[in-house]
């Protein structure tokens, strides 16, 4: 498991998808972002195994979008584990968002 996979699930429910940012972009859209590491696996004084966390953010104006459902089944259909860890109404622009916080096993030294 890496992170192309994840980009590469999302990829499956928008085009439009961006790496840490979507600066000016039109809404719906997808972010996701890697932002440390969880547990790691220590022998031998090193570090054997890791995890790394993040999180999927959505952005929508529409109230029950169909890719709320879609995007959970793109985590699901990967070797993450994940939950939902907010979901927020931007009063100022009128977006929902939606975020999840995900966890993968990505590193075996």
């Amino acid at each position: 498991m890496n992170l192309n996979d994840l980009s590469a699930a999302l990829l499956t429910v928008s085009q439009s998808v961006y790496h840490y940012h979507a600066l000016n972009k039109e809404v719906p859209y997808i972010v996701w972002a890697e932002d440390g590491a969880g547990a790691a696996v220590i022998a031998d004084d090193h570090v054997t195994e890791q995890t790394i966390t993040g999180t999927v953010d959505y952005f929508t104006h529409q109230e029950n979008d169909p890719n709320f459902d879609k995007i959970q089944q793109a985590l699901n259909s990967i070797d993450i584990s994940w939950r939902l860890n907010s979901v927020q109404y931007e009063d100022d622009t009128k977006i929902i968002h939606y975020e999840w916080a995900w966890e993968m096993a990505a590193w075996h030294g």
